[in-house]
């Protein structure tokens, strides 16, 4: 059986690079087989989070995934910290992990290196739980950002390394789904950074609560050059914010950049700008409508999440159980 797991954390700012690299994606896969999206709220808190915010935060990235288009009554919708099995696996699997194998892990790195009150045991053992989240419910494809591609590989090694050291072949090896044009969508001041929801620019991404105005304004504002659009993608891969605007349109016309050329080689960005406003707008407008009436009636978004909890707690509860038999724990 197929299953698939994916899940993003609840930070707040969800925008378009986590719509065009994961949600938008997400919608597709979920024909696909039996499918698990999780709020992974545990991984929020290996930096600093406001209680408040964080639990309304997630009641914010659930709206997002239901006004996307997730399912919730054909998949299962639930919070991470809601699910216990989470970190009592993240725990068993730690002992199979090499300390080799997360001190080669990039994002440790990257965020510890902006403060020294980030190196941190949870920001440095959290790809263990994230291993955890995918093996928990023996996932066998995740739909992933190409960041997240090395997260994913060593999901697999800890499989591997649990099954060789108890002699089992339990954990399926999960397949990393890497799909679309937008896989890594960048800032809009800065092609070469990535969208994100830390940056202190507001302007450098559009937020899915972002209405008509605001989308036009940032997009207005995007950083460009004083050329118009290439003929090629050889010649549009050497200019970042070019090439991030014909990457953005593609993703959000079900399309390729090729194709995009082809019928816009030779525009000014002011034209172009226009285009891609009048796109994102009639992509993006109907999803913050949907997460603002959603927003507007917070008990009924618990509810579906308490729904979802409750079905993956029922599956999580059944595998652990398998897990610490084949580990040697006592079962009374």
């Amino acid at each position: 059986m197929r299953r698939i797991f994916s899940g993003m954390q609840p930070t707040g700012n969800l925008h378009l690079g986590n719509y065009l690299g994961a949600l938008k994606n997400w919608v597709k896969v979920q024909q696909d087989g039996e499918c698990l999206f999780c709020v992974v709220d545990l991984h929020a808190i290996t930096v600093p989070q406001d209680p408040h915010k964080l639990r309304n935060a997630t009641r914010e990235t659930a709206a997002a995934y239901i006004a996307a288009g997730i399912d919730t009554k054909r998949n299962i919708l639930f919070p991470q910290s809601a699910v216990p099995a989470h970190t009592e696996l993240g725990w068993i699997l730690g002992t199979q992990t090499p300390l080799g194998w997360l001190n080669r892990m990039t994002q440790f790195k990257e965020k510890s290196s902006k403060s020294r009150d980030l190196e941190l045991l949870g920001l440095y053992s959290y790809p263990v739980l994230m291993a955890a989240d995918i093996l928990l419910y023996k996932t066998t494809h995740v739909p992933v950002g190409e960041d997240q591609k090395q997260h994913m590989e060593l999901a697999r090694d800890i499989a591997a390394a649990f099954n060789r050291a108890y002699g089992t072949e339990y954990f399926p090896l999960p397949e990393p789904q890497i799909m679309g044009e937008a896989t890594r969508v960048m800032s809009l001041r800065d092609g070469t950074k990535k969208m994100s929801k830390s940056d202190e620019s507001d302007y450098s991404r559009i937020n899915l609560t972002d209405d008509a105005d605001a989308i036009a304004l940032k997009i207005r504002k995007a950083k460009t050059d004083a050329e118009p659009l290439p003929p090629t993608l050889a010649e549009l891969e050497k200019r970042p914010e070019a090439d991030n605007l014909v990457t953005i349109y593609a993703a959000l016309s079900d399309s390729t950049r090729a194709a995009v050329l082809k019928t816009s080689a030779g525009a000014q960005f002011s034209q172009f700008k226009k285009d891609l406003t009048d796109l994102a707008v009639a992509k993006l407008s109907p999803i913050t409508a949907t997460m603002r009436e959603l927003m507007a009636d917070p008990a009924e978004i618990d509810r579906t999440l308490a729904k979802g909890a409750e079905k993956a707690n029922h599956l999580a509860a059944k595998h652990l159980r398998e897990v610490k038999d084949i580990v040697g724990f006592w079962r009374g």
